[in-house]
């Protein structure tokens, strides 16, 4: 096992989708600091790296011949962002507004006595700002463009148009603004103080809790296939393209 700690987390989750469990209990970061290996995000969070080797190993030898997890990394880039789109953007688009409606009437009724309500209204009010901007730009602008380029890959076919930045560039964006959303979760779980509910917690403050946390684990899973494998795939493909048409 202890040759996991050389594997960064995006390779870890991406081999082994239940992994993705783990992580997020030990709060390690698979998706925008995805890169970094699993020895080195242990001694970022001061968490010893054997906890959660033994954690993972389990995890590995519960594991049977049949796939316990989706094969993302054997989709085509086609399917990959349509399952994105189907999934993960579906999700966001329906949670985000209830997170928002939940989180302004706990910050109302509540506020008084935990003011650190108003703090999270502030972050999911920013979450949901930059989301409802950011699907947009995927799916009408990098998400096409990655279709375009895997289907002129399939017919060895290239366009003066496809230099490195007509990848590059929104994909930058898009990863700055993961990682935007990343640090406005991240600071979601410490005002909340990893989902603590108080004493006097009503059902409406219950589900806004219940729902942050299934939200972030959500939003890790879908940029962990963003950055780590629809990314860098598609930047490799059109590479290959533009290498193939050249010669």
């Amino acid at each position: 096992m202890n040759e996991l700690l050389t594997q960064s987390l995006a390779q870890i989750v991406t081999g082994h989708h239940r992994s993705a469990a783990v992580f997020e209990k030990y709060h390690l970061d698979f998706c925008c600091k995805g890169k970094r290996s699993l020895e080195k995000a242990c001694l970022d969070q001061h968490i010893p790296a054997e906890n959660v080797l033994a954690e993972l190993g389990q995890l590995l030898n519960e594991e049977t011949t049949r796939s316990t997890g989706f094969p993302f990394d054997k989709l085509t880039l086609i399917q990959l962002s349509e399952y994105i789109t189907d999934t993960h953007h579906s999700y966001v688009k329906k949670e985000l507004p209830a997170l928002f409606a939940y989180a302004q009437k706990v910050a109302s009724k509540h506020g008084e006595r935990h003011p650190e309500l108003f703090g999270i209204f502030e972050k999911v009010a920013d979450l949901k700002e930059e989301l409802d901007s950011h699907l947009e730009k995927e799916e009408q602008i990098l998400f096409p463009r990655i279709v375009e380029i895997e289907r002129l890959a399939l017919h060895q076919k290239s366009s003066s148009h496809l230099n490195s930045s007509y990848l590059q560039a929104p994909i930058g964006v898009m990863e700055q603004e993961h990682d935007h959303a990343g640090t406005l979760l991240a600071e979601i779980r410490q005002l909340t103080n990893n989902y603590t509910l108080p004493a006097d917690a009503c059902t409406t403050y219950k589900l806004l809790y219940a729902s942050l946390q299934a939200f972030e684990a959500d939003l890790h899973q879908h940029i962990h296939l963003e950055n780590n494998l629809l990314f860098p795939k598609s930047a490799e493909l059109l590479s290959q393209l533009n290498t193939a048409v050249a010669g």
